[in-house]
């Protein structure tokens, strides 16, 4: 007759024993089922662990029959060992063949066994496998038995995550730690990224799981909570954060898990079980994991992230490691993987090595977003959990066009994929050879493509990619990426070397386009209800008038005696415009009387982003010297759609009806009074371009990818074709919805129009 339970502090020890010992993976798991059973007094243990074909296998048994073992399997969902992994919790029963979901295997000899305790096999929240004891005597196990079993089963999943018990998987079959997952998210980027993935901000591996002195292992647990929740109460006080606002939410959901006692509480439990401190708080955060992915309600899944972030911050305080992306070497195909990051830190990385970008969050505006854009990495935005699905090393596919993200990707998935990137490649070369021709339609109408700038890496893409200048520079980027507000100087130097990089070609400089989105973590601002509409871009330079006046001399200054074209982002009304002109010619007065060489000419544009402006084209000319169409915001503003709003950004096409009307009468407005550019992303699409220049457009800014498609495009088009069937469309009050833009399609493919 067995005797008590041993305890799960001896049970760890024996079973770290069993771990060191040089025998293979059978039997090694053979010996550990059987010294659970031992030690729980129970007459059968088994592992079953689950395939990325859905199937739990039976890996190991102790009581059960043994021939059973790697022939004996449920689906997911299947029987109670199938109810246990669908849903990540345990089941206690005292009579498991009275559960609706009992499944009875013949080949396993299981029918003898009444009571059942089954607990799933965890890693990051995800279920690898399912721990099962089991015997006849009709009972109920006890709590500290359950939790010896949730316990040893951490110990299983090391080994499954370290891929000890991959050589035993059936052919043509994966552990599904390691199955081909694939992620559904934003395509930010265009482009496609094939590499080994590398987590921003590295999980710790906790590689002592069993502690030796419980004491002390609470004791080191206690220590780095109160270091803890001093940093949370500290970063609550500062006076940089705001009374209120989401950064304020965020910590206050920190500082509500740091001193929830529930949590505390089985950390503590979790020791005395035998765990050290650093596998305690992995083995809980594991837990709550597995129960919060599975929540319905919205607000409690989004909370994940924010105890993801607590867990692993305590982590590094136990472990004594800084908290922030590694320092390991890059590999050279390096796909970077993080929930979010500032702009600045990407630039931090070696470019050379990046291949790809994969954030959880992220938007098309995000400062991040733009400067990948910038530096051509393919990248997908809200790519769901993808940091804890990800392990560092793990090969990768990142789609910045459709969206999608191929984690452990399948050998045709990769092929096809490496298909793709060959044909891409043939591709750019074909544009490549375009890039010394003027974009000239079959008609002879002359459209000129400018590329978006905001960056020094962006340089060298003005003849990379033929653009016959810079018809959009971002000048927000140098202050967004800075750890404070960039000096007169630097300024200076930055504009110098963009008009010295663009020789004789033209730059358009825009004034300086934060709040809203953009934040500057150096300049205090109010928390506004509708910061898109709110206190930015002119509106605040012009409020801060210290600060414009340094970008207008920095830019003047760097011109010396050459052509300067300065841009005003969201203009309103013709005041703003006037009271720059006048800040201008002040800061030419100050120039002037110091000696300095002046721009020559000097140029002041105005952006059409606010609908109000449509009315104001006739009055622009008195003030202004050229515009520019933004049509990102004009869109979002016309349609009274956020376009950070995933929800309904989508919803409104650009190439509708009533938008192509108003663009159409900006450029009517201002023919023989101002030149006109449009930049914003309908530009970029070759179909979008081809609307643009059916409704008058003759000069384009876009991102410099988007330069020879577009150029490509140009030179297949009969422009007189296109707007007499573009002009008909328009002026056809029936024609709505869908109908301009399949109108397009339909033209483009009887053209033969790439697009």
């Amino acid at each position: 007759m067995r005797g008590p339970p041993a305890g799960p502090r001896i049970l760890l020890r024996r079973l770290r024993e069993i771990m060191a010992e040089p025998i293979n993976a059978q039997a090694r798991l053979d010996k550990i089922v059987a010294q659970i059973a031992a030690n729980m007094v129970a007459e059968v243990c088994s592992v079953y662990v689950l395939h990325s074909d859905g199937v739990l296998e039976l890996y190991a048994t102790e009581g059960l029959k043994r021939e059973a073992v790697h022939h004996a399997s449920l689906h997911i969902g299947q029987g109670l060992v199938g109810t246990i992994a669908a849903e990540a919790r345990t089941l206690n029963l005292p009579d498991a063949q009275r559960h609706p979901a009992f499944r009875y295997l013949p080949e396993t000899g299981e029918e003898i066994y009444n009571s059942f305790l089954g607990v799933p096999v965890l890693r990051a929240g995800g279920t690898l496998g399912v721990l099962v004891v089991q015997n006849r005597a009709h009972r109920n196990y006890h709590e500290e038995e359950v939790e010896a079993l949730q316990t040893t089963a951490m110990v299983l999943a090391e080994m499954l995550a370290v891929g000890e018990l991959s050589g035993l998987s059936r052919p043509g079959t994966s552990l599904d730690f390691k199955r081909p997952i694939m992620l559904s998210g934003l395509g930010l980027c265009e482009g496609v990224g094939l590499g080994h993935a590398v987590l921003h901000e590295p999980r710790v591996v906790v590689t002592a799981l069993i502690g030796e002195d419980a004491e002390r292992e609470s004791e080191r647990l206690d220590e780095a909570i109160a270091s803890l929740r001093l940093f949370v109460d500290d970063m609550l006080s500062r006076d940089d954060i705001a009374a209120t606002g989401e950064h304020r939410d965020v910590l206050e959901a920190y500082r509500m898990f740091a001193h929830d006692r529930g949590w505390v509480h089985r950390m503590h439990e979790a020791i005395r079980n035998g765990l050290s401190a650093e596998a305690a708080v992995e083995k809980v955060q594991s837990d709550m994991r597995a129960l919060m992915l599975r929540q319905t309600m919205p607000f409690l899944r989004e909370r994940l992230h924010d105890f993801d972030d607590l867990t692993n911050r305590l982590l590094r305080v136990l472990m004594n490691k800084p908290h922030g992306p590694g320092s390991e070497e890059l590999p050279k195909d390096a796909i970077i993987i993080a929930r979010n990051m500032g702009a600045a830190e990407l630039l931090d990385y070696d470019r050379e090595h990046i291949r790809g970008l994969v954030l959880e969050e992220g938007g098309p505006v995000s400062h991040v977003t733009i400067v990948a854009r910038a530096l051509g990495i393919a990248t997908v935005g809200r790519a769901g959990n993808a940091v804890a699905l990800v392990e560092n090393g793990d090969a990768i596919i990142v789609d910045g066009e459709s969206g999608e993200v191929h984690l452990r990707p399948s050998l045709d998935v990769e092929e096809a994929y490496a298909e793709k990137v060959r044909f891409r490649a043939r591709r750019q070369e074909q544009y490549r050879l375009l890039r010394q021709k003027p974009a000239l339609s079959t008609d002879n109408q002359r459209v000129r493509l400018l590329m978006n700038a905001g960056l020094l890496v962006d340089l060298p893409h003005l003849t990379e990619s033929g653009a016959e200048g810079i018809g959009l520079f971002r000048t927000e980027l140098q202050f967004m990426i800075a750890a404070k507000m960039p000096k007169l100087g630097e300024q200076r130097a930055l504009y110098a070397d963009v008009i010295a990089a663009a020789g004789d070609r033209p730059v358009t400089f825009r004034t300086l386009d934060i709040g809203g989105d953009k934040v500057l973590p150096y300049l205090a601002t109010a928390e506004e209800e509708n910061p898109a509409m709110g206190w930015r871009a002119i509106r605040l330079s012009l409020d801060r008038p210290g600060l414009l006046r340094m970008q207008l001399r920095a830019l003047m200054q760097a011109a010396e005696g050459r052509e300067l074209r300065i841009m005003l982002p969201m203009v309103t009304e013709l005041g703003e415009v006037r009271k720059t002109r006048a800040m201008i010619d002040r800061e030419l007065d100050h120039l002037r009387r110091h000696g300095h060489k002046l721009p020559d000419p000097l140029l002041l544009g105005v952006m059409i982003e606010v609908p109000s402006m449509l009315w104001q084209l006739d009055a622009l000319a008195g003030v202004a010297d050229f515009v520019s169409v933004g049509t990102n915001d004009l869109l979002q503003f016309m349609t009274a759609s956020d376009r950070g709003n995933t929800r309904i950004a989508g919803r409104f096409d650009p190439l509708s009806r009533g938008f192509l009307r108003a663009l159409r009468g900006i450029v009517r407005a201002s023919e023989g009074r101002l030149p006109v550019t449009l930049c914003g992303e309908l530009a970029g699409e070759p179909l979008g371009a081809m609307a643009l220049i059916g409704v008058g457009y003759r000069s384009l800014s876009m991102s410099p990818a988007a330069i020879g498609p577009v150029k490509a495009m140009t030179l297949a088009l009969d422009v007189g074709k296109l707007q007499h069937r573009l002009d008909g469309l328009l002026d056809d009050v029936e024609a709505d919805g869908n109908a301009i833009r399949q109108a397009l399609v339909e033209f483009a493919e009887a053209e033969g129009i790439p697009y």
